[in-house]
């Protein structure tokens, strides 16, 4: 699926891959495992392969590099990985086919609930996760048959030249153009993301965002007729608000956080702003029918584990769940990370079981939100 077709719904977020190939450069940072056999426990120990999924491209360049290696390393379990831009037409396919060739897969938070009714995945043997991982990962992150793999998240970036003595705060801020002047940026693809940041920049509470009434779908396209006007561009694709943040033909936008996280690692003038971040959530899961589904356990217990934790978001450049990971990775990434304390207790929580819903006239109201979207754009 491409990023453009991805994008008409509001579920699939963005197209995976160009997303997370940005991250690249967090590969630089010095690996945090030392040695390999503080986490060889005989419980996770074993023989033969699990079949991975993943997104490909360098995301799954740093798994091998930071996970895969390390676990056949520690367990003997060689790590197969398949790759594809998005796993769930994959898995449904396998699944009317009646034969499931992967182990391990992410699916996105919006789809997981639709495959989680079909069955389509194991219960997560939580027996093997160690200590550190089941504190780590709170239990709202572990579901009975999914763990919560990473967090993405879209949220407000400027640029520092822009405004080198104070900047924007919050999406009041944003559309606060007397104070905060200069060119905007918003998504074009997605209309509820923006509907959140309006909602926000008319004084909603985070905890009141959802689920997105036809009333406060109003309010929220109310707000965005302020600030249209001063939407220079309306972007597309996930690397654009970064690059026109840099040419300085945005002073401000919303944008993926991966993307901006990489252009500040390389000197980028950019500052992030977590009040009112929207996130996306990816899941671990374990395939129902799959081969090597007992290996598939002591996978998904490994890369939770709080150093393994660190690897991986040092590798793909997105933090997993662990938040005892933060004391494996380098200072300077943790204020830039979604599960710093104090970032995760400003970003909204989504709502993607929500989403999925049928309304009355049969449509999720995922669809309806972007129908409402759409023709706002197009009429208002």
């Amino acid at each position: 699926m491409s990023e453009q077709e991805s994008r008409k719904f509001a579920f699939n977020a963005m197209n995976r891959r160009s997303l997370l190939q940005s991250t690249a450069s967090l590969l630089s940072v010095p690996f945090t495992i030392s040695t390999t056999g503080a986490f060889a426990q005989e419980k996770l120990s074993g023989a033969g392969e699990v079949v991975v999924y993943s997104y490909g491209g360098s995301f799954t360049e740093g798994l091998r590099k930071n996970v895969f290696e390390r676990f056949t390393k520690s367990t003997g379990i060689k790590v197969v990985d398949v790759t594809a831009d998005l796993a769930e037409p994959q898995i449904k396919a396998m699944r009317e086919a009646g034969r499931v060739d992967w182990d391990v897969a992410f699916v996105t938070g919006a789809n997981y609930p639709a495959l989680h009714e079909a069955g389509a995945f194991l219960p997560i043997d939580y027996d093997l996760w160690n200590a550190e991982a089941l504190i780590g990962v709170p239990e709202s992150a572990r579901r009975a048959d999914a763990v919560l793999g990473y967090q993405n998240a879209n949220l407000l970036v400027y640029d520092e030249r822009a405004f080198p003595k104070a900047g924007p705060k919050s999406w009041a801020d944003f559309w606060n153009v007397k104070e905060f002047p200069g060119p905007r940026g918003l998504d074009a693809g997605l209309g509820y993301r923006n509907m959140v940041y309006a909602l926000m920049a008319d004084g909603v509470a985070r905890s009141d965002i959802f689920p997105l009434t036809d009333d406060k779908i109003d309010r929220a396209l109310k707000k965005l007729d302020e600030i249209k006007p001063h939407i220079v561009k309306w972007w597309t694709a996930g690397g654009e608000p970064v690059q026109l943040l840099l040419s300085r033909e945005y002073a401000l936008t919303s944008a993926p956080d991966g993307r901006a996280i990489t252009a500040i690692k390389q000197g980028a003038p950019l500052r992030l702003v977590w009040e009112g971040a929207n996130m996306g959530e990816n899941y671990w899961t374990i395939l129902k029918g799959g081969p090597n589904s007992a290996n598939g356990q002591k996978f998904l217990a490994f890369v939770n584990r709080a150093e393994v934790a660190a690897d991986f978001t040092q590798g793909v450049g997105y933090p997993g769940p662990n938040t005892n990971q933060l004391k494996y990775l380098p200072a300077n990434l943790l204020p830039l990370l979604s599960i710093n304390p104090d970032n995760a207790a400003k970003v909204v929580p989504p709502d993607f079981a929500w989403f999925t819903l049928k309304r009355p006239d049969g449509k999720t109201n995922a669809d309806h939100m972007q129908e409402r979207w759409l023709t706002w754009r197009a009429h208002s």
